[in-house]
């Protein structure tokens, strides 16, 4: 039997971590500019834009793809002047949704993204041990449905994952086309 879940008390929506996929976007800056459809009584919801200059630029990164440099090398290089933007940008948001690892670690993190596969509206998991994720996305397929809503796992055992959502407690990933 497992443990019961904590409560979910801080959430993060980033949209932008690949500067070229709108969807995220439109909707983070949705929120920022009115966020009442995503407020919740007990619960911290910020949306968040995650490469506001690849954003700029409607291109995918800058320097570095920023979904894969949250790993303890990156997120602990020293700010020097030729950092890669994308680097220093994780370090930023590690410090505002983490510590990566930590107890004081938003609790979620919701990554939108778009994607020219024929996936469809996909959720990406990257632990199936984790009963709160598990308990949401039967909860979302639920309500989406009758529209299909697949769930793509990418977990492996000893790999840690750099992605942007993997500062949170509980990271999850939504693709749509």
């Amino acid at each position: 039997m497992s443990s019961p879940c904590a409560p979910v008390r801080r959430v993060g929506l980033f949209g932008g971590t690949h500067g070229n996929e709108l969807s995220g976007v439109l909707l983070v800056r949705h929120w920022q500019q009115d966020g009442a459809e995503i407020q919740r009584p007990g619960v911290e919801v910020k949306p968040f834009l995650s490469n506001p200059r690849a954003v700029e630029r409607c291109t995918r990164y800058i320097d570095c793809d920023l979904n894969r440099v949250f790993d303890p090398e990156s997120l602990g290089r020293p700010v020097v002047e030729d950092i890669p933007y994308e680097v220093r940008r994780a370090q930023e948001i590690n410090h505002i949704f983490g510590p990566k690892g930590s107890d004081d670690a938003y609790d979620l993190i919701f990554d939108l993204h778009n994607t020219t596969s024929n996936m469809g509206g996909t959720i990406i998991l990257e632990n199936s041990r984790d009963d709160f994720t598990i308990q949401m996305v039967h909860y979302i397929k639920n309500a989406l449905a009758p529209e299909p809503c697949p769930v793509l796992l990418i977990e492996h055992p000893s790999l840690k994952y750099a992605t942007t959502r993997s500062v949170a407690k509980h990271p999850v990933g939504k693709y749509q086309i």
